[in-house]
């Protein structure tokens, strides 16, 4: 997929790619911000819901329309997930959240929020229109 020409659904859909493959980054990334030392166990979860954030990342970059449905509930499944995490922190609730949970929800909450809109679109159906088994 090229990525800046003057097509509009070319440069969303990059952008698309680089907020899953960021998510698996801060996936890595905040696990060190949870435990200075992680334990291997720590680290293999860490690698494996990166590796999935990746997966989708490569998908869409090679424009699979799957990925494209992956996509949309993944970001409609973050929204309400981390929207309901952050109202339970600003409300004070009684709950300890890691600060992996929290950064990763300040990210992927504006993220998704302008991602989604997209994702629904005709244009993002044109932006990945190959099917996953096939020419």
């Amino acid at each position: 997929m090229r990525g800046g020409g003057s097509d509009p659904r070319a440069r969303a859909a990059v952008l698309a790619v680089a907020f899953f493959a960021l998510s698996g980054v801060l996936e890595l990334a905040l696990t060190f911000v949870d435990a200075a030392f992680p334990t291997g166990v720590a680290l293999w979860e860490a690698l494996g819901r990166a590796l999935l954030h990746w997966l989708l990342a490569a998908g869409l970059w090679r424009r699979f329309a799957l990925c494209r449905t992956f996509a949309l509930v993944y970001c409609l499944a973050a929204l309400v997930t981390y929207t309901v995490v952050l109202a339970l922190a600003l409300a004070g609730a009684p709950l300890v959240f890691p600060p992996s949970v929290v950064g990763q929800s300040l990210v992927q909450v504006p993220s998704c929020a302008l991602l989604l809109p997209w994702l629904r679109t005709p244009d993002a159906a044109q932006a990945f229109p190959r099917p996953l088994l096939g020419p």
